[in-house]
């Protein structure tokens, strides 16, 4: 008889289960008190109990683990410095969505040669994560492939389900599980409607097939999450305006949701220019001095150096701190753009 299945599958390669990368990288009280301390403040942040802004800033990709720690370290030292202003978390993104092909980030392909070394990127990954937490930093990311957050995710402390898997059943289900706030991004094409039904429909229940701790084949029913919400990030145009604020907020309302709200410095809103996140930074800052009582937060794209390089490319021709993906701004416009708006926060505060 014929074969009947994998007929378009060259190889199968057997992972270490999740239990398994658990028991090999532990995480220790420290590690666990700086996850749940901070996934407690984002909660009173999105109910408005905490009057701080969410900042949620970093490099739009991990390729290099040296220079994500190195921005680590700088990141921790202004998240203390800046507390009682900010609750700064850094971006810690592994897996990247594409429209068609190419690079699909570090867990997948972490050696940047299309080996596809996933053993290794989720290794690497959960080991970076929890140095990044060891330092007092908080990490957040997009959780793209529904299998790799039984992996990483109880060192997570904010995740995001991105503009082009919104509308996805798939990862509704997987967030109404997961044990973090999440954000939902608007679709691409700018519409929130898709965004608001995700968060409703991540509050509820749902019963799928996923994987356990054990890495079996498993029946997963989960209890729902209260804490998702919208982020904004542009599309045909941008949606950082007060008046997009204004009618996010309507759109919140009707659906019997918190107004409370996430905007994206980069991406659509910004053009993809990195040059234009601190335009919208400042957009945003200004909303919050004139009242506003929605946007809890912003996400804003940044590396060591600015800008982004060409890639596919040798990895040894690649520029240390520069981005492959979208364009960031430096560490140095991230520093100066983080305590000109803290100054203008205190105003909200007080």
């Amino acid at each position: 008889m014929e074969q009947l299945h994998d007929l378009r599958v060259s190889r199968i390669i057997r992972l270490p289960s999740p239990g398994e990368l658990k028991a090999n990288l532990p995480v220790d009280e420290r590690v666990a008190g700086t996850v749940t301390g901070s996934r407690r403040e984002v909660e009173y942040i999105l109910s408005g109990q905490d009057k701080r802004l969410l900042v949620i800033v970093g490099p739009c990709s991990i390729h290099d683990v040296a220079s994500a720690r190195e921005y680590a370290q700088k990141l921790a030292e202004l998240r203390t410095e800046l507390q009682h202003e900010f609750c700064i978390m850094m971006r810690v993104y592994f897996e990247k969505p594409r429209t068609t092909v190419g690079w699909k980030g570090f867990i997948n392909d972490p050696h940047l040669d299309d080996t596809y070394d996933i053993e290794h990127g989720l290794l690497h990954a959960r080991k970076l994560l929890i140095e990044i937490n060891e330092m007092g930093l908080p990490a957040a990311t997009e959780f793209l492939d529904p299998i790799s957050p039984q992996y990483v995710a109880d060192v997570v402390s904010w995740a995001a389900i991105g503009a082009r898997t919104i509308e996805s059943q798939t990862h509704r289900q997987m967030a109404s599980g997961l044990s973090m706030p999440v954000g939902f991004k608007n679709s691409t094409d700018g519409r929130l409607g898709v965004a608001v039904d995700a968060i409703r429909s991540a509050m509820h229940p749902h019963s799928f097939l996923g994987i356990d701790q054990e890495g079996y084949s498993s029946a997963v029913t989960t209890k729902g999450n209260p804490f998702g919400h919208l982020v904004l990030r542009g599309g045909p145009k941008p949606n950082y305006d007060a008046e997009s604020i204004a009618a996010a907020e309507v759109l919140l309302a009707k659906a019997g949701l918190q107004q409370s709200l996430l905007v994206d410095c980069s991406h659509a809103n910004s053009g993809k220019k990195h040059e234009q996140q601190g335009t919208v930074w400042n957009n945003i800052l200004q909303q919050k001095i004139a009242g506003n009582k929605s946007i809890a937060g912003v996400m804003i794209e940044s590396n060591l150096y600015c800008g982004s390089q060409p890639f596919p490319e040798d990895r040894d021709k690649l520029m240390y701190g520069v981005s492959i993906t979208d364009e960031c701004i430096s560490w140095d416009e991230t520093e100066r753009m983080l305590r000109e708006g803290a100054a203008m926060m205190r105003q909200v505060i007080q």
